[in-house]
């Protein structure tokens, strides 16, 4: 298995577990954000799943290519649309990245590194912002959460 099999499958693990996640978070938490200053559920998810191409273009350009802005929406059912959306297109964007451009060095943030490493950050980032969104389903009542990652 080439190693950016192994990075999707991987990270396909999480994506699917976030996409659990948001099916037990009722339409009325859409917009709940523990604190002023926090993303909401809306917010937070099309981050996460925006965020995670925002790596693979810059791997893929060889410079930050910043994500694009939120969307509004309305509906879980729009938000568990839009995520599902952004799956398929990254799980392509992924397939299209050369060997040539997986092991060259990207400049992110100030941090010089391959580009496998990039996305094990991307992967690590969103993980993060993943385990955000089980405290807020847990914060607005979600019952029978999702295992961690998808088995």
């Amino acid at each position: 298995m080439a190693k950016i099999d192994q990075m999707m499958a991987g990270w396909l693990s999480h994506r699917q577990a976030l996409i659990e996640l948001v099916e037990v978070i009722d339409n009325e938490h859409l917009h709940f954000r523990p604190w002023e200053d926090a993303m909401s559920v809306s917010e937070l998810v099309q981050h996460t799943a925006d965020s995670t191409g925002m790596f693979i273009q810059t791997v893929q350009n060889g410079e930050l290519t910043p994500p694009s802005k939120n969307q509004k929406i309305d509906s879980i059912s729009e938000l568990q649309d839009y995520l599902q959306a952004a799956t398929e297109q990254t799980l392509a964007d992924l397939k299209s990245l050369s060997e040539e451009k997986l092991e060259k060095n990207v400049e992110f943030f100030g941090s010089v590194m391959p580009g496998y490493a990039l996305l094990e950050s991307g992967k690590d980032h969103e993980i993060h912002h993943k385990g955000q969104l089980f405290t807020y389903a847990r914060l607005t009542g979600a019952k029978d959460l999702p295992f961690f990652i998808a088995r």
